[in-house]
């Protein structure tokens, strides 16, 4: 992760996600407990859209077309949509290496099979930060927001734990970045 970043940036930043992540696992229950607390229909439907539908169309189509638009960033697509696959299938083997069992604390408003740690949600959406903030300044704070929104939503509907979120986070983050570093340090995808 050293070589991925500045010394000084990469060690912050793997200090900041290892607290969050260590912490997230002492909150899991408590976090649920405050789920509990503001569960109400509306909220409910607003959470299954982010969380299942939009998801999907935000961060599969939206994104790329953002970069589409715009000629010169296109080169960056296939970073994008290489740290959004390694993201995916680095979050899907530590799923079957784990094997934690999805949250039986409240009642799930979506059936999801499968195991819980790490959120493929979450680090799919986390994994596009690094790209984004290197084009679209302007834009990563919304995205920020979006990525917590989703991974929220993932805890809301009752499919994942907050560390199953917070590890998604942190893995999709440290791929974008990795991506990001290979890029700008071989020049893979640029002519």
């Amino acid at each position: 992760v050293f070589y991925f970043m500045k010394k000084s940036k990469a060690v912050w930043m793997l200090l900041c996600w290892i607290v969050a992540l260590i912490s997230s696992f002492l909150l899991d229950d408590i976090f649920f407990g405050f789920i509990k607390l503001i569960k109400n229909g509306f909220l409910d439907s607003i959470m299954m859209w982010v969380g299942n539908y939009i998801t999907g169309f935000v961060i599969l189509f939206l994104i790329t077309s953002l970069f589409l638009w715009e000629k010169r960033k296109r080169e960056w697509l296939p970073i994008l949509w290489i740290s959004f696959l390694i993201s995916f299938l680095l979050s899907w083997f530590f799923k079957n290496m784990f094997l934690r069992e999805r949250p039986l604390i409240i009642l799930p408003l979506v059936k999801e099979t499968g195991y819980s740690f790490t959120s493929n949600h979450s680090a799919v959406a986390f994994s596009s930060l690094a790209v984004l903030d290197r084009e679209f300044k302007l834009i990563k704070w919304f995205w920020i927001l979006f990525a917590i929104l989703i991974a929220f939503s993932r805890v809301y509907l009752g499919v994942h734990y907050l560390s199953d979120v917070v590890g998604g986070a942190f893995l999709g983050s440290y791929v974008g970045e990795g991506c990001v570093f290979l890029e700008e340090k071989y020049k893979i995808f640029k002519r």
